[in-house]
C-alpha cells in the first residue's frame, strides 16, 4: 500500500510543495527585509523536505544495499572498518560507495552543488 492509498490526497509532498510555493510567491512578493529573508529560508527548508520525501526512499534503499555489499550494517560500522583498514585492496569499491552516498545526500540537501 502506498502513502497515497493510505492517507489520500493531497500527499505530504504535495502539501509541502504548496506551502513552499506560497512562501516563494505570495509571502516573498509582499514582504521585504527580515521577513522576506526568513520566508526564503523556510522555502529552502521545504524544498529539502520535498526532495527527501521524493528521493529519500530510493536513496536509502541504494545506500543500504551498498553497505550490505561492503559487509557492514551501518555507517558507524563502515567508519570503523575504514579506520581498521578492512578495505585494503577494495579502495575503488569503497570510493564508489562513498561517491554514491555523497551524491545522494547532495541530491536532497542542495542539488545545485552537483551542477558543473
Amino acid at each position: 500500500m502506498t502513502d497515497d492509498e493510505l492517507f489520500g490526497r493531497p500527499t505530504a509532498a504535495e502539501l509541502v510543495a504548496a506551502v513552499r510555493e506560497f512562501l516563494e510567491g505570495d509571502v516573498m512578493a509582499a514582504t521585504e527585509g527580515r521577513v522576506r529573508f526568513h520566508a526564503r529560508v523556510a522555502a529552502n527548508v521545504l524544498a529539502v523536505v520535498e526532495r527527501e520525501l521524493e528521493l529519500g526512499p530510493d536513496i536509502a534503499a541504494s545506500h543500504a544495499a551498498d553497505l550490505e555489499r561492503l559487509g557492514v550494517a551501518s555507517e558507524a560500522e563502515l567508519a570503523a572498518a575504514v579506520r581498521d583498514g578492512r578495505f585494503e585492496g577494495r579502495e575503488a569499491e569503497l570510493v564508489e560507495v562513498l561517491r554514491r552516498t555523497t551524491t545522494g545526500r547532495l541530491r536532497v540537501a542542495n542539488p545545485r552543488h552537483l551542477d558543473g
